[in-house]
């Protein structure tokens, strides 16, 4: 006998970023080039509601994250399934949210939702999502990311041929990611 999946609580993480929120927006949603605090990942996409996306190693060999876009309402709003190549989860939900705060400021609200107790990534993904909001920060307020995520996605280059055949790009072809 099977149970059905439950639903789990969203994970919502938020920060507040010393950048105009065009600015913020451009670098969450920049297609075609590095985007270093998303894991160093290339997104792909028509940037429309229904359009497709994945996110690209820098060799454009793997990809590691595939959806569609839900909502696109710029500048304050970015939604879109979130399907990690690496795992067998379903797919979930990824929104971002921008506000303007006092002083020429943004906060982004990250909400990642659609989550069963069926998902094994639930717990771990949040301290992915940490990561990235910190280094969206200091991309958008110092120009740079620090030494350690560098020297991270150097080791991830480098190794990248060991990761498994759901990340190729021909799998995600073959299988309609």
């Amino acid at each position: 006998m099977t149970t059905a999946a439950k639903p789990l609580p969203n994970q919502v993480l938020s920060i507040e970023i010393k950048a105009p929120i065009d600015r913020v927006w451009r670098e969450i949603t920049k297609t075609g080039a590095i985007q270093r605090a998303t894991n160093n990942t290339i997104l792909e996409s028509a940037m429309t509601a229904g359009a497709k996306l994945r996110y690209y190693s820098p060799s454009r060999k793997r990809v590691f994250v595939v959806g569609e876009i839900v909502e696109i309402n710029a500048p304050k709003k970015f939604s879109h399934t979130w399907k990690f190549t690496m795992s067998p989860d379903d797919p979930t939900l990824v929104t971002w949210e921008l506000s303007e705060v006092a002083g020429g400021a943004t906060r982004v609200t990250l909400t990642h939702s659609r989550w069963t107790n069926a998902a094994k990534m639930y717990k771990s993904v949040g301290k992915t999502w940490q990561e990235i909001l910190r280094l969206l920060k200091l991309e958008l307020e110092t120009g740079d990311i620090d030494l350690k995520a560098k020297m991270m996605y150097g080791m991830m280059g480098a190794f990248e041929f060991m990761l498994p055949k759901t990340t190729t790009v021909d799998y995600a072809n073959q299988v309609g990611w």
